[in-house]
């Protein structure tokens, strides 16, 4: 299992984990793969943080950050600094939505949050993920930045560039795509509908080869319902030159999550995930629960754009963070359907070996039978 890209990066397979845990990114590099950080909950310091540990325990390997600058969202036009664009925001968020999450909160035992835990900002404009860029980059062994929202700024794409790293983007479309590789992106990363987080609804199988037709000679990684080898198989035999996965880490030893809540994942089927506004005010593929029902009920508030909703909905993720288990009908938790066929829990390291030798089986079968139909 190697392509141009492993090359390019300099990792033995093309299997790239996304993942907000800082363990999870040293295992899956230590096994050959290659793992990108998840900063968009992050602060500059907090960041800094996690990547100096990354740092100290990652040997030689490089690994990646991911940081969330959509291309439209609330304030975007506003020649402001974080804190200020924050402040603007805060006073956006109506009373009552902000009402309106406390008492799902209550209803469910989760003990109530103060407004620390709502109205942050995070990481999910250019105002705030351009302080998470700069920390990255002071890392040597941060090789790529991706955006998981949208085309960066074309300012960032060249700062990034100037520093020597790549830089990578999600789409869900052709169009983003050709966005993404005519503003200089280096690697496109398609995500077909079923997959994890903020996606789109066309699927995999059918918008991998539509990316990799539209961006060549750029390379383009397959997203959305990458769980085994035989699927990252798949996507190769697709044009795609490796695989961006985000799901299956959950469901690892190293992965910041309590047995009770790997135990919803190893429940749900690939029909409990649903595309939610109501965490992040853009469609996002999560878990169905309480907190996704009740913000679609006919007399609930309409989720806000983004990244308002996020400045509400962020008291229900503080509250996940404090009390994982009394929290898990009210917690935001992105998983594509590919959750389905995750069945245990697992080293990372084991996963990625695990892969590669179910690549091997699905590369094995095909070949045996092209020699079956060519002996005919």
């Amino acid at each position: 299992m190697r392509t141009a890209i492993c090359d390019q990066l300099g990792v033995e397979f093309p299997i790239f984990a996304f993942t907000h845990c800082r363990d999870v990114v040293v295992a899956v590099a230590r096994a050959g793969g290659f793992g990108v950080l998840g900063a968009v909950g992050f602060s500059p310091e907090q960041l800094e943080t996690e990547l100096r540990w990354i740092d100290e325990h990652i040997g030689d390997r490089p690994y990646g950050v991911d940081i969330v600058i959509p291309n439209k969202y609330e304030g975007m036009d506003a020649d402001l600094t974080g804190d200020e664009l924050a402040e603007m925001l805060r006073k956006m968020v109506p009373a009552q939505h902000l009402e309106f999450a406390r008492s799902l909160l209550a209803d469910h035992g989760v003990p109530p949050a103060d407004d620390g835990d709502a109205l942050r900002l995070l990481g999910w404009t250019e105002a705030t993920a351009t302080p998470q860029v700069t920390v990255a980059l002071a890392h040597p062994k941060v090789a790529l930045i991706a955006n998981a929202l949208g085309t960066p700024p074309a300012d960032m794409i060249a700062h990034i560039h100037d520093a020597g790293r790549k830089v990578a983007a999600l789409c869900g479309s052709p169009y983003q795509a050709r966005k993404h590789a005519d503003a200089g992106v280096d690697i496109v990363i398609a995500q077909g509908g079923e997959g994890g987080g903020h996606c789109g609804d066309v699927g995999s199988i059918v918008l991998w080869p539509q990316v990799v037709k539209e961006v060549a000679p750029v390379p383009v990684l397959a997203a959305g319902g990458i769980g085994s080898g035989a699927q990252i198989a798949a996507a190769l035999a697709l044009g795609c030159q490796g695989a961006w996965s985000g799901s299956q880490w959950l469901m690892v030893e190293e992965a910041h999550n309590t047995p009770v809540q790997q135990e919803t994942y190893r429940r749900a089927t690939s029909r409990d995930t649903v595309r939610s506004r109501s965490f992040t005010g853009k469609p996002c593929r999560m878990l169905r629960n309480d907190w996704t029902d009740a913000w679609e009920r006919a007399d609930s508030p309409d989720p806000l754009p983004m990244p308002l909703q996020y400045m509400v909905s962020g008291m229900a993720v503080a509250a996940t963070h404090r009390y994982p288990d009394q929290s898990v009908d009210v917690a935001f938790n992105p998983i594509g359907q590919v959750v389905g066929q995750l069945e245990r829990v697992e080293k990372a390291g084991a996963v990625v070996r695990r892969w590669v030798e179910e690549y091997v089986d699905a590369v094995e079968h095909l070949d045996a039978l092209t020699a079956a139909a060519l002996a005919q």
